[in-house]
């Protein structure tokens, strides 16, 4: 399993996570296209290789000419969504900026559409915040882990004042979090880098056993005597966690009757709900009183998202209630491999039971896409893409 470490001795921030990113061969021609995808004009990065205390590292700057004081998140998220990113880079950029939004409404005491972004409301943010999570999939990553997190010490000037290391959004980001204080000054551990790795990483701790592939090190703006302010990266391959016969987990099933809503809303709230990160999401035609033709709107996600998804039904929809419950899913495990084929490299996905390959699916889009330029039948494509499957399978046990 491609494993990515996070080894925050010297704390982290989001231009920090971007240099090891790039320090780990992502292109910058790369990054910086799909960086146009969000449509943000004259936006540029900076990029250099710093000495920082003995350590060659790459410090990266977003320049913009973003003179905003502020957004909400409902700004932000319109920037993600209508750009030209991939599905899973919108959906793991809303998430952060979703987290942020959460822990600034609870030390404020406010709804969460409230919220004015300030330091992490800017371009360089979303530029730092969404790049990660290209580089994430560029790479491959398929697991994140981080050691425990230097947070620093001293006070920190913010928009509401001047407040204590690490700072009240910080802190709340990082519940459950192992850190750890010394008497380095300054704030180690930024709001936009907090984010990032308290939402992706899914434990913490000693570096794991790793075949370690390669490391790199991201620079951050401030210089120390003798301390290397940088974060360090470690990726390399992880052993698969063993896999019962299924993978089961536990999920909430979110459930409402609608009789007052048009097509064109339903059509808005599952494409927003998918963007959010549920995990599945339909509609069901259904009679209720009076003989009123309806629909009901089905959402299943995992127990963390049940705030979001209230939310979003209802602010965009007209319920006044939800039917909430816990459920279980039972399912194969499965993994995506990339296929050889006349066509190109096709993604297929395949499940497995027992071990053993039951089921493959090409990725319908890519799929799609070469059946549209080829000028050919989409199952003949299908056909194809599954044979060269078969033939990569034989050589590879031959």
């Amino acid at each position: 399993m491609r494993t990515l470490y996070f080894d925050c001795f010297a704390g982290a921030s989001g231009n920090m996570i971007l240099g090891a990113m790039l320090g780990l061969g992502v292109g910058r021609a790369q990054l910086e296209s799909e960086l146009d995808k969000l449509g943000l004009p004259n936006v540029s990065l900076k990029v250099e290789n710093v000495d920082r205390s003995g350590i060659s590292a790459i410090h990266v700057q977003v320049l913009a000419p973003d003179q905003k004081d502020h957004r909400h998140l409902s700004d932000i998220l319109s920037i993600i969504e209508s750009s030209n990113l991939s599905q899973s880079v919108k959906q793991r950029s809303i998430e952060i900026f979703t987290r942020l939004a959460d822990a600034e409404a609870t030390v404020h005491g406010i709804a969460r559409e409230k919220v004015h972004f300030h330091e992490v409301g800017a371009i360089d943010a979303i530029v730092d915040i969404v790049g990660a999570c290209i580089c994430f999939e560029l790479l491959g990553i398929e697991r994140f882990v981080c050691s425990k997190i230097h947070v620093g010490s001293g006070f920190v000037d913010m928009e509401h004042g001047r407040f204590p290391v690490p700072p009240p959004a910080v802190a709340e980001l990082l519940r459950n979090v192992p850190v750890y204080s010394t008497e380095l000054l300054g704030e180690l551990i930024t709001p936009t880098g907090a984010a990032i790795i308290s939402t992706i990483s899914e434990a913490y701790g000693p570096l794991p056993e790793v075949s370690l592939q390669s490391t790199s090190y991201g620079a951050g703006s401030r210089t120390y005597e003798k301390f290397p302010n940088v974060l360090r990266v470690m990726l390399g391959e992880t052993e698969q966690i063993a896999k019962a016969k299924t993978d089961i987990d536990d999920l909430l099933l979110m459930e409402t009757n609608l009789d007052d809503i048009s097509p064109q809303v339903l059509s808005y709230v599952m494409e927003r709900a998918f963007a959010l990160g549920v995990l599945d999401c339909w509609f069901t035609p259904i009679q209720m009183k009076k003989n009123r033709p309806a629909t009901m709107i089905s959402v299943l996600c995992s127990k963390d998202k049940r705030e979001l998804i209230s939310g979003l039904l209802y602010s965009e929809t007209t319920t006044l209630g939800l039917r909430i419950r816990e459920v279980e899913r039972e399912c194969l495990s499965r993994e995506i491999r990339s296929v050889a084929t006349q066509f190109g490299p096709v993604d297929v996905k395949l499940a497995y039971y027992e071990g053993k390959l039951v089921n493959a699916m090409p990725e319908f889009e890519q799929v799609k896409k070469i059946a549209i330029e080829a000028g050919l039948p989409l199952k003949d494509v299908q056909t194809e893409v599954l044979k060269a499957l078969k033939t990569n399978a034989f050589s590879s046990n031959a």
